[in-house]
C-alpha cells in the first residue's frame, strides 16, 4: 500500500500540480510589488502639487523717524598751543622747579638761571646814572650863568653855545643810563624761566648746573596746552559747501571717537575751515576744538571724527541690510500681506551707519527682508525666523542682525549681488 502511494506522487500529473502552485505564488508576489511601486510614484507625483514650504527670513518695518546727518573723517589731535622754552640770556642753571609730565599754570616758575651777574650789571647801570646826573646838574648850572653873562655882554655867543651843547650831551648820557638800567632789569627777569601758558610739561631737556646760551638750538623744556585741544581732520571737497552753508547758520557739533570708531572720547565744535583744498587728495582740512576736561585726547593721537551737519526730519528708514544691488540699481524684498515677497526697486537718499534713508520705492509700514535674501525670488513664500513679524511703525530692530556672505543670484535672467557687512555696497 505504501509503495502505491509513493508511486502516485511521482507520477507526471503530480509534478504538474506542484509547478502550477509555484508559478501562482511568484505571480502574486510580482503583483504586490507593482502595486507598492505605483503607490510610491503617485505620492511623489502628488508632492509638487501641494503647498511649498515657507523660507525663514528676518524682516523689519519701513518707519519714519528723524535721522541726524553725520559726516565722518579721519583726524589727528594737535595741542592748541605748544611752546618750547629757551633762555634769552647766557648763564648757569641754578634750580629746576618742575617734574616731567607735570601740569603747570601760566606764570609758574620752572627754572632759575644764576642772577648774580645781572644783579651786578644793574647796580653798575644805576651808578653810572648817578654820576651822569651829577654832571648834568653842573652843566645846567653853568648854562644858567652863561646865559646871564651873555645878556650882560660879558661872554661871547660861541662860549654860550658850547656850554649849552655840553648840557645837552649830559642829558643824552642820563637817558642812556636809564635805558641801561631797564635792560639790566629785563635780563634779571630772564633769569626766572616761567610757563607762558597752562599746560603739561614734556621731557626735561636740561638739568641744574648746566650752562645755557641764548644761541642754543635746543630748548630747555616743552609746554603743551591740553585744555582746550584741537583736532585737524579732512573731508571730501564735495562736502565742503554743505559744511560752509551749515556753519553760517550756527556752530556745528563734532565728536571724536577712538581708533576703532567705537568709543566716544570727547565732544567739541568746529572752529574753522582751511582756506584751500589739497589738490593731491581732493580733501579740505578742518579744525575742531574740544575742552578735553577728562584728558582723553592726546597730541598726535589718531581719532575718527563725526560731525553732525543737520537732521533729516520724518525720513523713511530701513536697515541697510535690506538693501540689495541689482543690475538696474538698488532693490529690496518687500513682504506682502500674503507672505510672498516682491522685488521692489528703491532709491536711496543716503546711508547713515546701519540704516538707509529711502527717497522713493517704499512706503511706511511695509515689511522688508533683512536676512535670508539669498534663498528668495519673486513670489517666494516667507515666514519670520522667530515666528513673530515685527510690528509696523516700530523702530527697526534688526540693525544688528547677522549678515550673510555676498552671493550671486539670478532674477529674471539677470544677476543681483547680495549686500552684507563685508560687502555693504553690493559690489560684484
Amino acid at each position: 500500500m505504501l509503495k502505491n502511494e509513493e508511486h502516485s506522487i511521482m507520477q507526471p500529473g503530480g509534478t504538474m500540480k506542484v509547478r502550477t502552485a509555484l508559478v501562482l505564488s511568484i505571480l502574486s508576489l510580482l503583483a504586490v510589488a507593482a502595486c507598492t511601486k505605483a503607490d510610491s510614484k503617485g505620492a511623489k507625483s502628488a508632492k509638487p502639487g501641494g503647498a511649498a514650504a515657507a523660507v525663514p527670513v528676518s524682516m523689519a518695518p519701513v518707519v519714519r523717524q528723524d535721522v541726524p546727518i553725520i559726516l565722518t573723517g579721519l583726524g589727528t589731535v594737535q595741542a592748541y598751543n605748544t611752546v618750547t622754552l629757551k633762555t634769552r640770556i647766557d648763564g648757569q642753571i641754578m634750580s629746576v622747579y618742575f617734574r616731567e609730565g607735570q601740569d603747570v599754570q601760566k606764570g609758574q616758575l620752572l627754572a632759575v638761571i644764576d642772577p648774580r651777574p645781572f644783579e651786578v650789571a644793574l647796580e653798575t647801570a644805576k651808578a653810572n646814572l648817578a654820576r651822569d646826573l651829577a654832571q648834568l646838574n653842573t652843566a645846567k648850572a653853568n648854562l644858567a650863568r652863561s646865559r646871564a653873562l651873555l645878556a650882560a655882554g660879558v661872554i661871547a655867543q660861541q662860549e654860550f653855545d658850547t656850554q649849552e651843547a655840553s648840557a645837552g650831551q649830559f642829558e643824552g648820557t642820563v637817558q642812556a643810563d636809564k635805558a641801561a638800567i631797564d635792560n639790566a632789569k629785563l635780563n634779571l627777569t630772564y633769569t626766572r624761566i616761567t610757563s607762558p601758558l597752562n599746560g603739561r610739561i614734556g621731557l626735561r631737556l636740561i638739568d641744574a648746573g648746566n650752562m645755557v646760551h641764548a644761541s642754543d638750538t635746543n630748548g630747555m623744556v616743552v609746554v603743551t596746552q591740553m585744555q582746550p585741544i584741537s583736532v585737524l581732520f579732512t573731508l571730501p571737497e564735495d562736502q565742503l559747501q554743505s559744511v560752509l552753508a551749515q556753519s553760517r547758520k550756527g556752530t556745528l557739533k563734532v565728536d571724536a571717537y577712538s581708533r576703532d570708531d567705537q568709543q566716544l572720547l570727547a565732544s567739541g565744535k568746529l572752529e574753522t575751515v582751511d582756506n584751500q583744498i589739497d589738490a593731491t587728495t581732493g580733501t579740505a582740512k578742518l579744525k575742531a576744538v574740544f575742552d578735553n576736561k577728562n584728558g582723553a585726547l592726546w597730541p598726535n593721537q589718531f581719532v575718527n571724527i563725526h560731525m553732525q551737519l543737520s537732521t533729516a526730519k520724518d525720513a523713511l528708514v530701513i536697515p541697510l541690510a535690506a538693501i540689495q544691488r541689482g543690475p538696474d540699481g538698488n532693490l529690496a524684498y518687500v513682504v506682502g500681506a500674503d507672505k510672498k515677497v516682491l522685488i521692489q526697486p528703491v532709491t536711496i537718499a543716503l546711508t547713515q551707519g546701519k540704516i538707509a534713508l529711502i527717497a522713493t520705492g517704499l512706503q511706511e509700514g511695509q515689511q522688508v527682508v533683512t536676512e535670508g535674501q539669498d534663498k528668495l525670488q519673486a513670489g517666494s513664500l516667507v515666514a519670520p525666523k522667530d515666528g513673530v513679524p515685527p510690528k509696523n511703525g516700530a523702530p527697526a530692530n534688526t540693525l544688528n542682525a547677522p549678515q550673510e556672505k555676498p552671493e550671486l543670484k539670478q532674477v529674471n535672467g539677470k544677476p543681483i549681488i547680495r549686500r552684507t557687512t563685508e560687502n555693504p555696497g553690493g559690489q560684484r
